[in-house]
């Protein structure tokens, strides 16, 4: 893991079972390097950002694919806050390949609701700090 001011990097080591028939990464297994890269990220702040009563979903995911990955390979997964809202943020995101070349970016949309409710809740106070880190 590795970050500066503005950026949350992590290498995703990729398995077997990432590839489809092509010998490329399926497409649906994007989802998944940048869902970790969150929870890596969001773990990073060691301060409570879910609890019983309040946590994140992603309201919306936009990926461009911009080139595919083809086994073997080493990638690395960049996370940046686009914008910070009252409960919501933008995380965008970038998948690229060990040499720079991007794979794939775009955004996400999360969202914090009330568990019981399932309305919005207002950003954790630590989230919103650790988000702030990561604007430009």
């Amino acid at each position: 893991m590795s970050q500066d001011q503005t950026t949350f990097r992590i290498p995703v080591p990729l398995r077997w079972s990432d590839l489809d028939a092509f010998n490329h990464v399926n497409n649906a297994r994007y989802l998944t390097f940048l869902e970790q890269a969150r929870i890596e990220w969001l773990e990073g702040i060691d301060e409570p950002w879910v609890t019983a009563d309040a946590g994140p979903v992603v309201a919306t995911a936009t990926l461009n694919f911009r080139r595919p990955i083809e086994y073997p390979a080493s990638i690395l997964v960049e996370l940046f806050v686009e914008r910070i809202g009252n409960s919501s943020m933008v995380i965008g995101h970038r998948i690229l390949a060990d040499d720079g070349s991007l794979h794939c970016d775009g955004n996400v949309v999360m969202v914090w609701i009330d568990r019981l409710s399932g309305k919005a809740t207002p950003l954790p106070d630590a989230v919103r700090r650790a988000a702030q880190r990561l604007q430009p």
